[in-house]
Formats: structure tokens, sequence, C-alpha cells
């Protein structure tokens, strides 16, 4: 069976998704990182007493409080798109998908808009601890919701603790603390809320290094940047080793992501890493045009990553396509022949049950699990649909990789400069810090498109292709609203902008 489908309402639900997934998380890292650096300001005010701690924890919280904001319009909007342009894939998925976020906002949301008020107008109205005990729990809370998030994106990326009911044509949940506790919502989870932190430690040294730089607000700057270093540190360490276990959990369950993050067309033992590279565009499956134009690569070290053994194999984008029968790797034909009979025996089933024919129905509800885990390859209509875009795929996680790195270095100086208490006279440090604060912005958004481009075409992998996923509107109505969210995000983001500039402008109060 072949699915007909409108490809530009695809596409542009595609494209609107990713525009509001994207707006959001430039909103997001600074919300998750800002609240935890506000409660260690806060922290050491309380412990020590003194009143420039206050104010500085004051300060950030006003950026993060006109940042949240913003974050949250977003937010909504994108759990919205599930059901305006994916009404099958919530009907389809809506048991399992719908879990987490009902416990995001019911219980994560309303922990951490319960103490935001305290949070912001509580200072002279609480006690210290009261409120501290509030500033606390806002990081938590926004922290927890991320988590929920995860865990649904986790699933759409492994599914797992879920079964599919062929009588309503749905998944299931199973067993929920499968899906919280999946290696993909761990790994989700880490990886996203530590690069969030780094990104908000960069923001709070790049805005520091200007009041060094202008000679303003000298003290209250050289304490942001003693504890954002840190923490930045300590984040952008566990960031790359969150990273390593995403690609080494990606090698088992999604091998053709990691094949594309490489570009890796031909499988091979003891398989090098692409340290940087042009990819050949023009490449397609089976055919004899080179990956690269050109590639500087480190052999063995991509097995090591995938496997954890430098001489392992590791199976590229040709082997997954067309199959590999000495490394026991079935072709993509071969998964769409028997996801074309779980398609067709599901469709058997249902027109016996219909009919009253019970003894038909069960001969086709069993030969229906015998294939039913290759349901979702029943929807693709030739092997090399399951190839993600591998230029954007490589690019994107080269890109992340190279920021992610250099982000240690810039944590590691700034906090060195800070210990031998020079970085007043490292001038020539503060540009880079503002320079790797926007790139910490696009290596995070590279991270995304990673984990969301890489899996293409699936909207559950293996078992949904985004092509059956989608809601059946003509494109027109999703190219209208694509543009009206552009803009208004676009508004948004200029409105943010303009409205940090102008506190940061003021800077925090001084104490006299």
């Amino acid at each position: 069976m072949i699915e007909h489908f409108d490809l530009g309402t695809v596409n542009w639900a595609r494209a609107q998704f990713a525009l509001t997934a994207m707006y959001h998380w430039i909103f997001v890292p600074l919300t998750l990182g800002l609240t935890f650096l506000c409660a260690f300001f806060e922290t050491i005010y309380v412990k020590t007493g003194k009143e420039e701690w206050k104010e500085l924890a004051k300060f950030w919280m006003k950026l993060f409080g006109i940042n949240f904001a913003i974050g949250v319009a977003t937010g909504i909007i994108l759990e919205f798109e599930f059901g305006t342009n994916w009404a099958n894939y919530s009907w389809m998925v809506g048991d399992i998908f719908g879990a987490p976020l009902a416990i995001e906002g019911i219980a994560a949301f309303f922990l951490e808009a319960t103490f935001f008020a305290v949070m912001f107008f509580g200072w002279d109205r609480v006690s210290k601890g009261f409120h501290l005990f509030s500033t606390w729990m806002v990081a938590i809370g926004s922290n927890l919701s991320a988590l929920w998030i995860l865990v649904a994106n986790g699933w759409m990326q492994f599914p797992t603790g879920m079964t599919f009911n062929p009588d309503t044509a749905r998944f299931e949940m199973q067993n929920f603390f499968d899906v919280v506790l999946s290696p993909y919502a761990i790994s989700k989870f880490t990886h996203a809320t530590t690069s969030g932190f780094a990104l908000s430690s960069l923001f709070v040294i790049a805005i520091s290094s200007y009041y060094l730089a202008k000679k303003r607000h000298v003290l209250m700057a050289k304490r942001s940047i003693a504890v954002a270093a840190v923490f930045g540190l300590v984040s952008s360490l566990m960031l790359a080793f969150t990273g390593d276990e995403a690609a080494f959990i990606d090698a088992k369950h999604q091998p053709m992501k990691l094949a594309a993050m490489e570009g890796l067309w031909n499988g091979q033992t003891a398989a090098p890493i692409v340290a940087f590279g042009l990819v050949n565009g023009m490449k397609e499956p089976g055919d004899y045009n080179e990956p690269f134009i050109f590639e500087f690569h480190v052999p063995g070290i991509l097995s090591l990553l995938a496997n954890r053994k430098i001489d392992s194999f590791v199976p590229g984008i040709n082997d997954l396509v067309f199959g590999n029968k000495n490394q026991g790797i079935t072709g993509a034909a071969e998964k769409i022949e028997k996801g074309r009979l779980a398609v067709k025996y599901l469709a058997e089933y249902k027109e016996a049950q219909k009919s009253g024919d019970l003894a038909r129905a069960s001969s086709a509800l069993n030969r229906f699990n015998l294939h039913k885990s290759y349901l979702g390859y029943g929807h693709l209509q030739a092997p090399k649909d399951i190839v993600p875009p591998v230029s954007i795929t490589f690019y994107s996680f080269h890109i992340m990789v190279a920021v992610g790195t250099g982000m240690i270095l810039i944590f590691f100086l700034y906090l060195a400069f800070t210990a031998r208490g020079t970085l007043e006279k490292q001038t020539w440090l503060y540009p880079l810090g503002f320079i790797f604060f926007l790139l910490a912005f696009m290596a995070g958004e590279a991270g995304w498109v990673v984990a969301e481009v890489g899996r293409q075409p699936w909207a559950i992998q293996d078992l949904l292709p985004v092509t059956v996923a989608r809601t059946d509107i003509p494109s027109s109505n999703v190219k209208l609203t694509f543009f009206m969210f552009f803009v208004t995000f676009t508004l948004l983001l200029i409105a943010e902008v303009r409205i940090m500039l102008k506190q940061i402008q003021i800077g925090p109060k001084e104490v006299k």
C-alpha cells in the first residue's frame, strides 16, 4: 500500500514546526540556566548577608523574567501545532505523548508559576529563607518542565513502553516508567539542560564583560563572571560527556542518524570520525560519487564512540538502505515489503471484524502481528526514503561539536584569569565571550537540527512517517500560518532584545 498525500502540506507543516521550535529554543536555554545562576547568587547573599549579592540576583532575575515571558508564548503555540498540523500523530500516539506533556503542565509548570511571583515580588514581603526557597523552586520547576517535554521527545526517537492496538489503530502506553526512564529520555534531558546551562553562563559572561570593558559595575561583573565561569565550565564538560552518550545511543537505536552525522555512506571497521570536510551534495544511495569533496578524518574514533571498540563495524547509509548480510543488517526494501504486508493485514483485520467474520479476523491479526514492527515502513515509497538530509545533518552536528569544544576553552580562560585576579587586563578576551555567546545559540539550534532532521522521515522512529502523521488540510492554510508566526515571533524576539538591552544599559543597582 502506497500512501497518497500532499507533499506541500507535509513540508510546510514541517517548516512551521521547525520555525516555532527554533524560535522557542532561543528562549528556553536562558530560562534553564539563568534560574540556577540566580539561585546561586541569592544563596551567596543569604550566606554572607552582603547586599551586593542581593542586587546582583535581582538584576539577573529581571533579565530572566523578560526571557521567561516570551518563551512561554512560543511554547504554547508549539504544543497547539500538534493538533493543528499533526492531527493523525496526535490521534495515534496521544495516549503516550500526551501524558508527559500533561504532567509538565500540571506539575512542573505550576510549581514554577507558583513561586515565580514570590521570587520577583516577595523580596521585602517574605523571609530570606522562604524567598531563597522560592527561587530554587523556580529553577527546579523550569528544568522539570524541560524533563517532561524531553521525555515526550525521547519517546519519539525511541518508542518503548507501549503497544499497538489494532482495533483503534493507536499506540497505547503499557509501562509509564519505561517511557520516562528510556535511555533517550535521560540522554535528551541531560544534554539539553547542560547546553542551556552553558549558554546561560556565556550570557552572564558576555554582559559582564561589556561592563568590564566600559568600566561600569566592575565588582558586580567580576562576581558574576566568577560564578558563571565555574557553572559554565562544569556544564560544558558535562555537555561533552552527555553528547558522547547520545551518539552511543544513536548507534544502537538510530544508526541512520549517526551515519548521516558523519557522512558515512559505506560501513567500515575502525570507522573514522570526520573532523571537518565539505560534503558532496550530489551523493545518492548506491551511486559511485565520492561522499566528500574534501575531508580530514581520524581513523577508528567513530567506531570507538559508537561501540566503545576501536576495531568494531559501524554501518553506513548504503548498508542500512540496501542491507548487509555479513553484518546481519536488513535492507529497507525488505522492511518496506514487510511493512506493506502489515498495513494490508491490518486493513483485512478491520474489514473482517466489521463484517463479523471472526475466523478471518483472527487469521489476519496473527499475520499482522508477525509484521507489525515494520508497520511504519509500509507507508514509505522507496528504500532511499529512509535517508535523512545528509548535508544538513552533517554540518549541524559538526557546528555543534566545534562550538561545544570552544566553549570549554572560553570558560577555562575566564576562570583562570579570574582566579589570578588579572581578568580586567584581558580586554582581548571580552569580544570572545560575546562571540561564543552567539555561537552557543547557533550550536543549540544545530543540536536540535541533528536530533530532528537526522531522524527523518520518521515522526515516531520506524513506526510512523511524517507523511502519515500530518493533518489532511490544504497547504495554503499551513503556509499562511507559517508567515503569521514568522512575523509574530520575529517581533517578539525584537521586543525581547530591545527590552534586554535597555535593562543592561541601566545595569544593577549599586550598593553604597
